[in-house]
């Protein structure tokens, strides 16, 4: 615990569980360690009543006590910020609950059966469990109130953990909740949260459970992230009662394709998904790009859920609710917009990213800067370095500074109708998707490196239109060209042909009328559309960064 901050409480918390579960234990430590008031609530509702709780059962019965208990805990949550241990049955009293989840912060101290019948084996003060066999009794009580328990906004795992272990959690968690960051995205017809932090993905169960009509999921994610963190993902979910099934699909560029979308929504179908089941998304771009296009027209539409687990991913993927897969003619012809019901983003993953990839997706905060943010763009050539080396605090910090740009952009636009809207995002996007297209989206260039040289090559091509002055040029060159992204056509271990990329140029989904609208600058943070850059234009550029 020596490590850990100290911690400043502006709220009650309320630690729920069952008998054994360590709420009074805990809770005193809890209180100690964060010098605030431990409150017993059985304690105060038998000061309040003048006898035992067993008395005013017996003689007034059930409703009355949570009628009473109701009235103590609306006084308790109401004085300054303290740890208040709850009965095991409080929680389950709907009015109660209710009042405890909008004025504290309620942690469910799960156990299993084992784990109570060892804590509570030298008990005799138990009526409860002195009427027949405890492990049965136990066994039905979890039945009964667990389901209900995991409506708890956080919840900790007990299993068989010493209680200086359990303590050490709460404090942790309480940790990565305070420093956990909200983004509220609005849009005309929806709005959704981003979730940005460090390990939240052990809570992603609490986080999406008031979301869902149906407690069950579908969870699909590449091979390789699931061998990293579908564990972290599934453990959660087991303990906010969601039932899950997984489908993995193959890593890689290539896995937005067809025929991998008719096999991802053959085995939903399959398995009996219906229209309130909603997908979870478990990976980076490829996966929730997939994935969003299967919830999108699964049943004519299901819920869908954004966890994205590369920096690429979190900062623009996963927010915006464009969805769709690449054919041979071209990226994301196919695709629909469809919003999440929520993002959690834990840029703890990011710690198992590749360099290369977390640099790719560092290119797409540079892309915001350069829209129409100069101030994120000097901050990026300020603190960039900070990020690729996975700096926890300049990670959050960039996240949210990305999806807060994008959620600017896309508030007024968010079906990309407007030439000055959404269209700005796909800065540098038509020559990038050019260059991927080109190279067989085999990994030989990452989408995020395809975007960094794709802004390179417009921001050059203005220049020698007069349009945007050279020093920023010079500027966006050296930035990305500091943190390793490629800035040039010549600088590539491939050599490209001219021709071959002004073909797949003409399939861009942004042609209209047999022109493509082009993202142009003035410099840096002054992006325009335009459809009057001529196929002359773009083979002079091509050409003269080292196409042949």
């Amino acid at each position: 615990m020596s490590n850990l901050p100290k911690l400043t409480l502006n709220r009650p918390i309320v630690l729920i569980g069952l008998m054994g579960a360590g709420k009074t234990t805990i809770g005193k430590k809890l209180a100690h360690y964060l010098s605030v008031p431990f409150i017993d609530s059985d304690y105060e509702i038998e000061k309040t009543a003048g006898c035992t709780i067993a008395d005013i059962f017996e003689q007034y019965g059930e409703n009355e006590f949570r009628r009473l208990e109701h009235q103590v805990m609306r006084r308790l949550v109401g004085q300054s910020p303290a740890i208040l241990a709850t009965g095991g049955g409080a929680f389950m009293h709907e009015q109660t609950r209710n009042l405890l989840k909008e004025k504290a912060t309620t942690i469910w101290l799960h156990c299993d059966v084992d784990t109570i019948l060892d804590r509570i084996s030298h008990h005799t003060h138990r009526p409860l469990l002195n009427s027949g066999d405890k492990r049965e009794i136990l066994l039905n009580l979890m039945d009964k109130r667990y389901p209900v328990y995991a409506k708890a906004d956080w919840i900790i795992s007990c299993q068989h953990n010493q209680i200086e272990t359990t303590l050490t959690q709460i404090l942790f968690l309480l940790d990565k909740v305070n420093q956990m960051h909200i983004l509220p995205i609005k849009l005309s017809n929806t709005s959704y949260n981003v979730h940005i932090g460090s390990h939240i993905l052990q809570q992603a169960g609490p986080l999406i459970s008031s979301l869902l009509s149906v407690k069950k999921v579908f969870i699909i994610a590449d091979e390789n992230v699931a061998a990293l963190h579908l564990n972290t993902l599934t453990d959660s979910l087991n303990l906010a009662q969601i039932s899950y099934e997984t489908i993995l699909i193959p890593p890689g560029e290539n896995t937005k394709s067809i025929h991998n979308y008719e096999i991802v929504t053959n085995q939903l179908l399959e398995r009996g998904i219906e229209r309130k089941t909603p997908i979870i998304a478990l990976g980076g771009g490829v996966t929730g790009d997939l994935s969003g296009f299967a919830a999108a027209t699964t049943l004519r539409g299901v819920p869908f859920i954004q966890i994205p687990t590369t920096l690429l991913s979190q900062v623009d993927s996963s927010v915006g609710g464009k969805t769709g897969i690449n054919t041979p003619t071209g990226k994301n012809l196919i695709g629909a917009f469809y919003q999440p019901e929520i993002v959690i983003a834990d840029t703890h993953t990011l710690d198992t990213l590749p360099i290369r990839e977390l640099k790719a997706g560092y290119a797409e905060i540079v892309k915001a800067g350069l829209i129409d943010d100069v101030e994120l763009f000097e901050w990026c050539e300020k603190y960039g370095q900070y990020i690729i080396q996975k700096d926890q605090k300049y990670l959050t910090t960039a996240i949210e500074k990305a999806c807060a740009f994008k959620a600017r952009i896309i508030k007024n636009d968010e079906y990309e109708q407007n030439s000055k809207g959404r269209n700005l995002l796909n800065l540098g996007h038509s020559l990038g998707h050019t260059l991927e297209a080109e190279l067989g989206y085999d990994g030989r260039m990452l989408h995020g490196e395809a975007v960094a040289l794709g802004c390179c090559l417009i921001f050059k091509l203005c220049t020698k239109m007069g349009l945007c002055p050279e020093s920023d040029t010079h500027r966006v060159i050296q930035h990305f060209s500091a943190i390793g992204l490629p800035t040039s056509i010549k600088g590539l271990p491939t050599k490209l042909s001219a021709s071959n990329l002004l073909t797949h140029l003409k399939h861009d989904k942004k042609v209209k009328d047999g022109k493509i609208l082009f993202i142009l600058v003035n410099g840096i943070g002054k992006t325009f559309t335009s459809q009057e850059v001529t196929e002359n234009d773009l083979y002079q550029l091509l050409i003269d960064d080292g196409c042949i």
